[in-house]
């Protein structure tokens, strides 16, 4: 069962660490009067900015700036919550704080508002996580998405589909008490219709939803192959600089060099690895070692060849201890060579130039829908990992619900899971536990 909000009054700095143009120190409980007229002296209006000077307890002015007041329930919190905007500077914002507990406010753990603010529904839990989301948004894309998941269109989509299940379990247990009009009943109501129905919107919301939890979470790609294959040019030509050492020596890049960049929006975790090869330098073994490891934490590896030869023996030494992990073939240095920038066929091969760039284009396209990536992110919306099971949980439900229809009672049973699951997205059915996790990784004044 989740915990009732907490009735104390908490406040925190809501602006980012360190100095500013404006910092602004945040309020919120049943009752602010008092520190209210400890720090500024007089009542203010609600929803009305208001100048003022921020006093200590012997009158004396702390600062000077904007008091915003906004009485429960129209808050973000839902509860009242007072605002003080005033100097960036960490020490200004510190006295601040320490006036207000001083005037009966504790200070409030990460997450703490926005937590406050789902406890008395001003906003649901996919609502809440995509705060944090967009606070941590590394392109306008995934920006946009987590601006959809905050205005409620992600929740919307769910709530819709909770609703039909709901209407269709009605259907159902209204039969169940009724067998002996079961079939007349169940076939004007078209059971399987329906569940084809919500099952089509579900898959739908599903394909936003991993989209926008690619934006988040990005995409990560190992390079791997020989020395001298060029792996540190390709990592230059991706990044747009020179993230690593280029050298016609073998064995210069000794461990793992990791870089972000982005394509069309999305992320991607790069990671340039030692050359894999046989050899007795201990430092060099060490760095293949740690190859191996970046693989196994990958979700595309990179195979770079020389175009020159193509796969030889020692690629294919390479492509037997890989893991099961989605694997492209680079054949680089086609400037060297007659072979012009393509993909193959299957899909499973490109052939490029690092140096001149030439292919790059290509490379970064095919990356994208290896990962699934369609080619506008336009109605995504920011998904976490916790949503996509949730979403896969439903439809595994409905896809069993489908192969119960002669049996009511189970098939009852999975719209109910599958509801459930559902609505654990938007936090109507969530342990209070989970809500710890959740808000306990935002940052302080959220």
């Amino acid at each position: 069962m989740v915990r009732p909000p907490k009735t104390d009054v908490i406040a925190a700095v809501a602006t980012a660490p360190g100095r500013g143009g404006i910092g602004v120190v945040r309020v919120s409980g049943p009752d602010l009067s008092g520190i209210i007229e400890g720090l500024i002296g007089a009542p203010l209006i609600p929803r009305q900015a208001r100048f003022a000077r921020f006093k200590d307890n012997n009158g004396e002015p702390l600062d000077e700036g904007i008091a915003l007041f906004f009485p429960a329930p129209h808050s973000f919190t839902g509860e009242t919550v007072f605002e003080l905007q005033g100097h960036g500077g960490p020490r200004v914002l510190q006295l601040i704080l320490e006036r207000c507990l001083e005037l009966g406010a504790r200070l409030a753990e990460p997450g703490e508002f926005s937590r406050r603010a789902f406890l008395n529904d001003k906003i649901d839990l996919a609502q809440a996580e995509s705060i944090a989301d967009l606070i941590d948004a590394q392109s306008k894309e995934a920006a946009r998405s987590a601006v959809r998941s905050l205005t409620g269109e992600f929740s919307g989509r769910v709530h819709e589909l909770v609703d039909l299940l709901i209407r269709l379990r009605m259907l159902v247990e209204a039969t169940l008490d009724f067998p002996e009009e079961a079939i007349d009943f169940l076939e004007k109501a078209d059971l399987s219709g329906q569940l084809h129905d919500i099952e089509a919107k579900l898959a739908l919301v599903g394909t936003k939803a991993r989209q926008g939890a690619l934006l988040r979470e990005g995409l990560n790609v190992v390079l791997i192959g020989q020395p001298n294959v060029g792996k540190s040019s390709l990592l230059n030509r991706l990044a747009g600089y020179e993230a690593a050492i280029v050298s016609e020596i073998s064995g210069t890049t000794r461990d793992a060099i990791h870089e972000a960049v982005q394509i069309d929006g999305v992320p991607l975790h790069i990671t340039d690895t030692a050359g894999l090869r046989e050899t007795n330098d201990p430092i060099e073994m060490l760095g293949i070692e740690r190859t191996w490891r970046a693989v196994k934490q990958a979700d595309i590896a990179l195979l770079l060849v020389d175009a020159s030869h193509g796969v030889g023996e020692q690629e294919a030494t390479i492509l037997a201890r890989l893991p099961d992990i989605a694997l492209l073939t680079v054949h680089n240095k086609i400037d060297l060579t007659d072979e012009h920038a393509r993909l193959a066929a299957d899909g499973k091969a490109v052939w490029l130039s690092a140096k001149e760039g030439s292919g790059m284009d290509i490379l970064k396209q095919h990356l994208l829908r290896l990962a699934g990536w369609q080619t506008t992110g336009e109605g995504t919306f920011m998904a976490r990992s916790r949503h996509l099971a949730a979403l896969q949980s439903a439809t595994d439900h409905l896809t069993q619900a489908g192969l119960e229809l002669t049996h009511l009672e189970l098939f009852a049973e999975e719209l109910r899971l599958a509801q459930s699951s559902l609505s654990s997205i938007t936090g109507q059915f969530t342990a209070d536990d989970l809500l710890g996790e959740i808000f306990g990784r935002f940052c302080l004044g959220k």
